[in-house]
């Protein structure tokens, strides 16, 4: 994949440019889109002739809902619950037969390193770590890519997306940041690092940079499973009946603080170390349309879900084989993997979470997907990556090892705003060609998840909830 030009050297040139002010104090990048649209508009009233008569097509009166200002965002909010419901709820059949498929081949394999003798250690690492990584990560991470991207599509496809962005245009100008951050930030939905990679359509540098960084504030296709586990058995476990609902609108309003996130994290950038104006956004509406299948299916699951898995399995592979062996050498009577979770445990307990979970969260950093089977791992000392028969069985874990309402939601907190996969951090830094942005891109979600549940943790503890 080509990359493009190093950001730093264009940073300066466009920050320049966009700082450059009229003596009217008007920007001139606005004063040049005023001027074409107003000449275009005496245009088209000399050679365009209107009757008065002429009645609104179909397609306007779609528009003057969906670009509203008065049911614009509901609808916005409406699509994207149902999208999350549709993913989480037919997610669910095909990962467990995925998972059955993929976790019966690990008994082949094991035949296999038996017959040819191989040393216990070497099954280890390679089976029981790599493989049965590799087999958590498709199961749960294909079924759900493969719902939400062609969704996704779809909806690009019909030509709303780019409404989206005009709805939010003003929000994002407000926060010196580009409208076009928008459909960058759908796409994170599905994977941060194509997200990342999306932000070639914004001009600007500066408000492309602007766009990578904040783009992990979106929860990606690998953070679902973890938030979709604990909302299920925390948050709505009394009314089971409609557990899929109620999980997808409690994922939606995390999407929701991730977007205020994303918001407020724009403008201090744009205030501080990223100065400059907002670009216009000129956009013209497509034309509603009839999406092409074929070329639905091709984009979303060979261009989007192919690709995103495969990146996400290269670095999962290696950390499964690590995770073993950090779970499988003792020092003492206590393995590594304990022993780390018992120094992280202070920290962790500061910001409401325990050891384990912190831990967990550090060693997914190729891949989200296995947060929650390494904690469960470390929970029940079994050696290998865990898979749970239920979502009650899950709670019953979790609860023999001390889980609170405080620490249910700290860790969907933590889950929601930590540091970037490995995934995302390569794309960042193949994209900005920078060490400094990348680690610019992992230090700033870092340090606010931190911070954030720190101040929940430490309120709860002095007014003595938890």
């Amino acid at each position: 994949m080509s990359t493009l030009t190093p950001i730093d050297p264009l940073l300066k040139i466009y920050s320049d440019t966009e700082s450059i002010r009229l003596s009217s104090g008007t920007p001139l990048a606005d004063r040049v889109v005023t001027d074409i649209f107003a000449y275009t508009e005496k245009l088209a009233k000399q050679v365009v002739l209107r009757e008065d008569t002429v009645q609104c097509s179909w397609k306007d009166k779609i528009d003057k809902i969906v670009i509203s200002r008065v049911f614009g965002y509901p609808l916005m909010l409406l699509l994207l619950g149902t999208v999350f419901w549709l993913t989480i709820a037919g997610a669910n059949v095909p990962s467990e037969m995925i998972a059955s498929v993929l976790f019966a081949f690990q008994d082949v394999l094991t035949q296999w390193f038996q017959l040819a003798q191989a040393p216990a250690w070497l099954h280890g690492v390679l089976v029981l770590g790599m493989y049965r990584t590799l087999a958590w990560v498709t199961a749960v991470m294909l079924p759900p890519m493969a719902i939400f991207f062609p969704l996704f599509t779809i909806l690009e496809d019909l030509g709303y997306l780019p409404r989206v962005a005009f709805n939010l245009d003003n929000m994002f100008k407000k926060a010196h940041a580009c409208g076009k951050q928008c459909l960058t930030m759908c796409m994170g939905f599905g994977c941060n690092a194509a997200g990342i990679v999306s932000a070639r359509i914004i001009d600007s540098p500066r408000e492309r940079l602007i766009a990578i960084l904040t783009n992990n504030f979106v929860p990606c296709n690998g953070r679902f499973p973890t938030l979709i586990a604990i909302t299920s058995i925390f948050m709505t476990s009394a009314l089971a009946f409609s557990q899929s609902l109620l999980a997808a609108g409690m994922i939606t309003l995390l999407v929701l603080l991730g977007v205020a996130v994303t918001f407020a994290v724009s403008w201090t950038l744009s205030k501080t170390i990223l100065k400059g104006e907002p670009s216009s956004l000129v956009l013209e509406l497509p034309p509603y349309r009839r999406p092409k299948f074929g070329a639905v299916f091709y984009r979303s699951l060979i261009d989007r879900t192919i690709f995103v898995l495969r990146r996400a399995l290269v670095v999962a592979a290696p950390a499964g084989g690590l995770t073993w062996i950090l779970a499988n050498v003792y020092i003492g009577d206590v393995s590594v993997i304990a022993y780390i979770a018992s120094v992280l445990d202070p920290l962790a307990k500061a910001i409401g979470l325990d050891g384990f979970i912190l831990m967990a969260f550090i060693l997914g950093l190729p891949a989200n997907e296995i947060v929650i089977p390494i904690l469960l791992m470390s929970y029940l000392a079994t050696g290998q990556l865990t898979e749970f028969g239920s979502l009650f069985e899950l709670k019953k874990v979790l609860l023999a090892n001390g889980w609170t309402w405080l620490t249910a939601f700290n860790t969907m907190l933590f889950a929601l705003l930590h540091w970037p996969c490995a995934t995302t951090l390569l794309s960042m830094y193949k994209e900005t060609g920078s060490k400094r942005w990348t680690f610019m891109g992992f230090i700033i979600p870092t340090a606010l998840a931190f911070t954030v549940c720190f101040i929940i943790a430490q309120t709860a503890y002095l007014l003595g909830l938890a």
